[in-house]
């Protein structure tokens, strides 16, 4: 009996068992770690924040074959940073801009802007089509109004409405639609965009035949691929960029457009998939301070113009006007980035 009983004032002696740190914590010491940060100044944190055995977690982490592994993969994405920034500083040394230029052959349009990965304005390839002369709101209700099709709606209410686009996405009359355009004044509550057009593009089938088909630069479309936007005056399409090129052709109204060059991804905060939360109607430097060192290029898109969005280009975009724009993708050349898009859209 006199054993058990020492084993028992023994253990009403021992202090008790340290809580175990958590994932969360392990997972800010690593990151933290990769980012370049002294371990002494994070151990000194972790103890302000109560965390116990902070040092002894640190230098745990820094003998961890897994971290090593995790830093020789860090320097080789610091490589591909540096790549990047080459560009970056390369396109400093002349001022931003999107050029506007008429009546580009399809060949000099490969060459200088679809195979270059470079943004243009083209113009005078919309002014004598029939999307142009008959498309109106009055138009739309008079020849489609009884047409059912999709809209967003809600998107003031969700700060990631286009990520959730699924969820605002509700079914009306087109006539009922062109009258909450025509009446609304300045909204993005309410938007007819690209991810409705599983419906749109075929409620709507009859204003395909009206869109010009451009064969100096898209292949034949007898599918009638391509989106059918249109919303009022203050709708916003958040930055994010694309997995392919695309033709936004402006057929009404006129559209700010705020662009940033893939190379500028160490700066854009792209954390999932392909949106940042960098509000492209004011970028704010407290918040997101390395977007300082971006090149954003603004531009307006008037009706009748082009612009062709180079893929992995950011791009931000807010109507002006009650607007209707085409987007296409059918390109006369090839078009697949997403098939060896990353699998995992968390950054």
């Amino acid at each position: 009996m006199k054993p058990q009983a020492s084993n028992a004032r023994r253990q009403q002696h021992q202090a008790p068992a340290r809580p175990q740190l958590s994932d969360d914590w392990r997972r800010w010491i690593a990151e933290n770690l990769m980012l370049g940060s002294h371990p002494t100044a994070l151990a000194q944190i972790l103890l302000k924040q109560g965390v116990p055995n902070a040092k002894a977690e640190i230098d745990a982490a820094l003998r961890s074959p897994y971290l090593q592994g995790a830093r020789r993969l860090h320097n080789r994405m610091a490589k591909r940073d540096w790549v990047l920034a080459i560009s970056a500083k390369l396109g400093k040394l002349v001022p931003p801009q999107v050029e506007r230029r008429a009546a580009l052959s399809g060949e000099t349009f490969l060459r200088e802007h679809y195979a270059a990965n470079r943004p243009v304005i083209l113009t005078g390839m919309l002014d004598d089509n029939a999307a142009r002369r008959r498309w109106s709101l009055d138009y739309f209700r008079q020849q489609f109004g009884e047409r059912m099709v999709e809209v967003q709606f809600g998107r003031e209410a969700d700060p990631r409405y286009e990520e959730n686009s699924v969820a605002h996405k509700r079914r009306l009359s087109f006539g009922e639609y062109v009258d909450l355009v025509r009446d609304s004044g300045h909204s993005n509550d309410f938007y007819m965009t690209a991810n409705n057009d599983s419906l749109n593009r075929e409620a709507l089938i009859e204003l395909w035949q009206d869109v010009p088909t451009l064969p100096d630069y898209l292949a034949p479309n007898p599918d009638n691929r391509g989106f059918f936007w249109c919303g009022p005056a203050g709708t916003i399409t958040p930055f994010h960029h694309d997995l392919n090129n695309i033709f936004m052709m402006q057929m009404i109204g006129r559209k700010r457009v705020r662009l940033v060059a893939p190379w500028e991804l160490p700066n854009i905060y792209n954390q999932r998939h392909c949106f940042t939360d960098v509000d492209g109607r004011h970028i704010d430097l407290q918040r997101f301070p390395a977007m300082a060192h971006a090149q954003v290029i603004d531009c307006v898109l008037e009706p009748g113009e082009i612009l062709f969005l180079p893929v992995g280009w950011w791009h931000f975009v807010e109507g002006l006007d009650i607007s209707v724009t085409i987007s296409a993708t059918n390109f006369r050349w090839d078009n697949d980035f997403y098939s060896n898009y990353p699998a995992d859209h968390d950054f």
